[in-house]
């Protein structure tokens, strides 16, 4: 449903993204991970038509976003992370007044405003003045002039950003239900939020992209082969080191370690027969799953880390 590639923006003195690529699928949900600055904003406007790309090529639905920009406009519906909101406006009248901005004929207004008010479960608060609204029924308003005209493509910049737990709750809810039909990136800097809602990951960093991945992928990557051992007589790190192999060993504290194993070796039943034969008492080894912000992290850290190696 949405095919990037090779998608590039430069400008006079900075380069905004870099040969980014990635597909999304009808009932896909992509979570957009990257810090500030990675070029996140620049190609969601640039899959969106409002911002122009210096090379590479969007299709949605079938469409190039360069030659038939209206085309995928039509196919497109997009929530920035200011929501475009009239605030002197009642609810119901926002939405018929976008619906008519966006071709929706008018024998269908009634039925389509009606229609994307009950999806996002905004009909009790039709008539109040947007102003008045919580932070919660502004977003599910931003979601509902989105959803006008059905769009098979979904693109919402932080849907939650602002939100209490149980607004954020109920809006990771209703995008999980919206991705069943449609194409759906999501861009947050929610982490959890990602495996919660999202079939797939991409991160991006200095305008490219360094992970793009499922989520099955994504806990094998943060699983690796690193292992969590627990030992309640533990030895010195350099002899569990050598039992696995030549593993870096570090110390979670005084019981509990992480092992690195070398070359992808599986050390596994060496350290359990040392632990037997030289009483080290073990009471826990299992693979240790670092948590996303940690992958998060270890990630863009590794690509700064590569920059600053190439520039020494």
């Amino acid at each position: 449903m949405i095919k990037v590639e090779n998608l590039t923006k430069r400008y006079a003195a900075k380069t905004a993204i870099e040969a980014v690529s990635f597909e999304v699928h009808k009932g896909e949900i992509l979570g957009f991970l990257g810090p500030n600055g990675a070029g996140k904003t620049t190609t969601m406007r640039i899959i969106t038509g409002f911002m122009p790309a210096s090379g590479g090529t969007v299709r949605v639905d079938g469409f190039d976003v360069f030659d038939t920009p209206l085309e995928v406009r039509r196919r497109i519906g997009y929530l920035p992370e200011s929501p475009p909101l009239y605030p002197e406006m009642n609810v119901a009248g926002y939405l018929r007044f976008v619906a008519k901005i966006k071709g929706v004929p008018k024998d269908r207004l009634d039925s389509e405003v009606n229609r994307v008010m009950d999806r996002v479960s905004i009909t009790d608060v039709k008539e109040r003045t947007i102003a008045k609204l919580s932070k919660g029924y502004k977003q599910r308003v931003g979601i509902a002039q989105a959803l006008l005209g059905d769009p098979p493509v979904l693109i919402l910049d932080e849907p939650t950003i602002g939100l209490d737990p149980n607004q954020i709750r109920e809006i990771r809810t209703l995008i999980r239900d919206l991705g069943r039909d449609h194409s759906l990136i999501l861009s947050t800097h929610i982490l959890p939020e990602v495996e919660a809602v999202c079939d797939r990951v991409q991160i991006l960093h200095r305008g490219e992209v360094v992970f793009n991945d499922t989520i099955a992928g994504l806990k094998r990557f943060r699983g690796g082969q690193t292992l969590q051992l627990g030992l309640r007589n533990p030895p010195p790190l350099d002899e569990i080191g050598r039992v696995a192999a030549g593993a870096t060993v570090d110390a979670v504290n005084a019981n509990l370690f992480r092992v690195h194993p070398r070359g992808g070796a599986d050390p596994t039943d060496d350290l359990v027969r040392a632990s037997v034969e030289r009483g080290w008492g073990l009471f826990q080894l299992q693979p240790a799953q670092a948590s996303l912000e940690e992958v998060f992290v270890q990630l863009t850290q590794r690509d700064e880390e590569q920059q600053e190696g190439v520039a020494a």
